[in-house]
């Protein structure tokens, strides 16, 4: 099949693990002709901007990677809201996709693959959507001007001729029923999840021994992972750090990964002893993977990331955030939720699982189902283009 993806609300970074670098990487492993469009900005060296690499070329996946120019010579953040780009019809028609597959709906060229769509009946179109009320709309100015007059009537032009429209988590699903005005029957999940490869080799025995050793954690501690960006939206990881600390199990440690925000480095620098608590620095894609794969339980005590699906396709137990549509991740009992922003609850709830006779091999037992594999993204992305219900 031709697989064309659309990524012009963000863009597109090589080397990533998010959604648009997996599903494309299996779409093309499988044998289907798979280009993906998205805008000249990327992140360079952690850092977003323009993009350095060319405007047109072939990934190492095998993917054709078109990148469009904005409309209009205004500055990107007024460009970002427009999502208006040169050349996308004549780019769409060169390519003639049997499916395109539109990666958000917050840009005003969706109408243009609408028209597409008018012009080639036969084409299927798929929209997928990962705004929910706890990173969009999160005030009354913003669900009544933004997206109520000037998103909402985006996924309105391209209602019509879309196949499915698919909400990331069930929050989302909700967003695009309640925001975006979407017919409840053509939604549905498509969850993310993790790159099997990448899973597959972190469960290797010999990725958990080796990480214990380069990072000193002895191989029969209980290892709490926990990672990603930790800014004023996820201070909560210093919450979890002042639990491990105030527990002083001598056989209970903390690795944690990610970036740390310059305002918070002082307070987190002075919870890192280096002894209960490790701070490894930032992680690349494969390096997650080995860190989750080397704990017995990873906590996640702030916002979703798209960690919550990796851990649960690797099989770990998790104690997380509760929040409105994201307990799709408990697939049986491989996950704990936390309720407040308090470093006394993880205290009683890590205590629970140490403590409580056979807790703790309940969720290593849940973890392990077969369930985890519906976080596969080779299975998700076959899902994504209708070719698996």
């Amino acid at each position: 099949m031709k697989i064309v993806h659309i990524c012009l609300v963000e863009g597109y970074t090589e080397g990533l693990n998010y959604q648009e670098n997996l599903i494309i990487k299996y779409q093309a492993e499988e044998g289907h002709e798979v280009s993906l469009i998205t805008t000249d900005h990327c992140f360079n060296e952690g850092e977003w901007g323009l993009c350095r690499t060319e405007s047109d070329y072939m990934n190492p996946q095998g993917v054709h990677i078109i990148r469009l120019p904005f409309a209009f010579p205004v500055p990107y953040a007024v460009n970002r809201k427009l999502g208006v780009f040169r050349h996308l019809p004549e780019v769409l028609e060169k390519i003639g996709p049997e499916t395109i597959f539109v990666h958000n709906i917050q840009f005003q060229d969706i109408r243009r693959i609408a028209a597409y769509k008018k012009k080639h009946p036969e084409v299927r179109i798929y929209v997928d959507n990962h705004s929910d009320f706890s990173n969009s709309a999160r005030n009354w100015l913003s669900r009544n001007t933004l997206y109520r007059f000037w998103w909402k009537p985006c996924a309105k032009a391209v209602e019509p001729y879309t196949e499915k429209f698919w909400g990331v988590m069930p929050a989302r699903i909700d967003f695009l029923i309640n925001i975006f005005g979407v017919a409840p029957d053509k939604t549905d999940l498509l969850v993310m999840g993790a790159d099997d490869e990448s899973v597959a080799a972190a469960e290797r025995p010999e990725v958990r021994r080796r990480v214990r050793e380069r990072c000193g954690i002895a191989q029969d501690d209980f290892l709490i992972v926990t990672g990603g960006k930790i800014d004023a939206f996820k201070t909560q990881t210093l919450l979890l750090m002042e639990a491990v600390k105030r527990m002083a199990r001598d056989n209970v440690k903390l690795l944690v990964f990610g970036s740390v925000e310059e305002d918070l480095k002082e307070r987190f620098s002075a919870l890192c002893d280096e002894k209960t608590i490790k701070y490894v620095g930032w992680a690349k894609s494969d390096q997650a993977y080995e860190y989750f794969a080397s704990a017995d339980l990873v906590v996640f005590p702030g916002r979703h990331s798209v960690y919550w699906e990796q851990v649960t396709a690797q099989g770990i137990p998790m104690v997380c955030k509760y929040w409105d549509g994201t307990t799709h991740i408990d697939i049986g009992g491989n996950v704990e939720f936390l309720t407040e922003d308090s470093t006394d609850e993880i205290v009683e709830k890590l205590t629970e699982i140490l403590d409580e006779p056979g807790k703790y091999e309940r969720m290593k037992q849940a973890a392990r189902n077969d369930r985890r594999h519906e976080f596969s993204y080779r299975l998700i992305a076959r899902k994504s283009v209708g070719l698996l219900k």
